[in-house]
């Protein structure tokens, strides 16, 4: 790969089932020739670990904190950093003493991180990693930062949103964008909140890196359910669940299956229950990519009513499908589903705008039909895996080689 060929990929937990993406991603660069080492900070629950892919990757991740039991681990990578290079060393315990948000509680975290980046960097560096990329720019971006300072190993990172938008000071979202060699931010409307908590003179380099997804590997040749819905997330508030339980209690035709965990499955089950959808509604917890994709050619419209997004992976997975979907009006979502083509937007949190507009899709099955297949083409032209981990390796290798591109993401595949 020229002047980058060995990166380590970094995220707070890895694998994930809700983040399968990333490991996806992963494959696709290493398809592409890259040496990809892959870190976590945490090891991952069993209960993510629901396919043979995530048990293989499970298995070949270096755990941070799993290294860092041993404090006398921790005092030897200390150690090499600080006889190594002084400077650099007092510069990143300086920086991790800047960043903190303040309060005793969080000068201690990031004390924490510290200690961490050390332990990482020696596994980078052991392992001869040149570069380090992060997923998710809150915690473990704060350890890759650190990292990087003491040791001298550039990183970059891919920025999500949205939680890390509602708190940009507290994770010094301004510094990491300032340290770090390129951001990839996963929409317009991310970037656009990058460049409203960063320095002019380093737009430049946010660029925009969709997350993709494989069509191939979803069949849309698809099995007529009567009137099913499908939901795919975290059992958390901000997936905006109760709303989407409250727009199916009047719609005694619509059953929903909901896969998926997280802290609210029980109270979304009990709600279910004194809605009277227990019947209607079947709550089957993780299940791994391939399940996912059968569930998706099994039932006949995707529902996502969130609160709060970047742009939802799992809705590219269901369009991908040949699925209609009907999603909020936020953030960068509307960058992917184009209202009243291949599928609809709803304002957040409405309940009887969502019923009214499921009543109106169920009842049309070749307005699903059009709209599914209108959905899948904007996936296939716009949000493709291949194509955008290409782009990404492209902005590795260019940036390794000093020779930043000035464009925010190919206009097609020509240029990458």
């Amino acid at each position: 790969m020229g002047a980058l060929d060995h990166i380590a990929y970094l995220t707070g937990e890895y694998p994930r089932a809700t983040d399968t993406f990333i490991q996806r991603e992963v494959a696709a660069l290493r398809d592409l020739g890259h040496d990809i080492t892959t870190c976590s900070i945490r090891q991952t629950d069993k209960a993510h670990l629901v396919g043979k892919e995530q048990q293989e990757e499970a298995a070949r991740t270096f755990y941070v904190l799993r290294a860092a039991k041993s404090p006398w681990h921790i005092l030897k990578c200390h150690w090499r950093f600080l006889r190594e290079n002084p400077r650099r060393y007092c510069s990143a315990l300086k920086l991790a003493l800047q960043t903190s948000p303040g309060g005793l509680r969080n000068m201690a975290y990031q004390l924490f991180y510290f200690a961490e980046a050390a332990v990482l960097g020696q596994h980078l560096r052991e392992n001869q990693v040149s570069h380090l990329h992060n997923h998710i720019a809150k915690a473990s971006c704060t350890v890759a930062m650190l990292m990087a300072e003491m040791s001298g190993i550039s990183y970059s990172f891919t920025l999500h949103g949205p939680d890390i938008f509602f708190a940009p000071d507290h994770w010094a979202l301004r510094k990491k964008i300032e340290k770090a060699r390129f951001v990839a931010c996963i929409s317009h409307f991310c970037r656009s909140q990058a460049m409203s908590f960063s320095a002019a003179n380093h737009w430049g380099k946010l660029h925009i890196v969709h997350c993709g997804v494989d069509p191939q590997r979803y069949d849309v040749d698809r099995v007529q359910s009567k009137n099913s819905l499908l939901f795919v997330g975290r059992l958390a508030a901000v997936k905006g669940l109760p709303i989407l339980l409250q727009a199916i209690a009047n719609l005694p035709d619509l059953s929903l299956t909901v896969i998926g965990d997280g802290p609210d499955r029980r109270q979304l089950e009990q709600q279910a229950r004194d809605l009277g959808l227990a019947d209607r509604v079947s709550f089957v917890g993780y299940k791994s990519q391939t399940d996912v994709a059968g569930s998706l050619k099994q039932h006949d419209i995707f529902v996502l009513p969130s609160f709060a997004e970047g742009v939802p992976v799992v809705l590219m997975e269901a369009m991908a499908a040949g699925m209609p979907v009907v999603t909020t009006q936020i953030a960068g979502i509307p960058e992917l589903v184009e209202h009243g083509v291949s599928g609809y937007l709803v304002p957040p949190g409405d309940h009887l705008a969502l019923s009214e507009t499921l009543e109106k899709l169920s009842k049309d099955p070749e307005l699903q039909h059009k709209m599914g297949a209108a959905g899948r083409a904007r996936v296939q032209t716009e949000f493709t895996l291949t194509t955008e981990a290409a782009w990404l390796s492209q902005l590795f290798t260019q940036y390794a080689k000093g020779s930043a591109p000035n464009v925010l993401r190919p206009k097609n595949e020509a240029q990458i």
